[in-house]
């Protein structure tokens, strides 16, 4: 995610930017929180997906594909 998505975002969510940057100057803070904010979802939905195959798929597949879903979490 880039500082200008995060800036988007952040004025779409109704946070003030003056001329400075976000109001009361805490730009790396509000960068650091959406990357947490990214990282987490990321993780959500990637452990949503693990689920669905634990649903639908079986046998070996089922553990391979299980794992290479909750590896892509370590890659990172």
């Amino acid at each position: 995610m880039t500082q200008d998505e995060i800036i988007e975002m952040a004025r779409f969510a109704g946070i003030r930017i003056d001329s400075f940057g976000f109001q009361g100057g805490f730009i790396e803070e509000i960068e650091a929180f959406a990357k947490l904010v990214a990282a987490k979802a990321t993780a959500v939905e990637r452990e949503a997906c693990a689920k669905v195959c634990d649903e639908f798929c079986y046998g070996s597949t089922k553990v391979l594909v299980e794992r290479a879903i909750r590896a892509r979490g370590e890659q990172a």
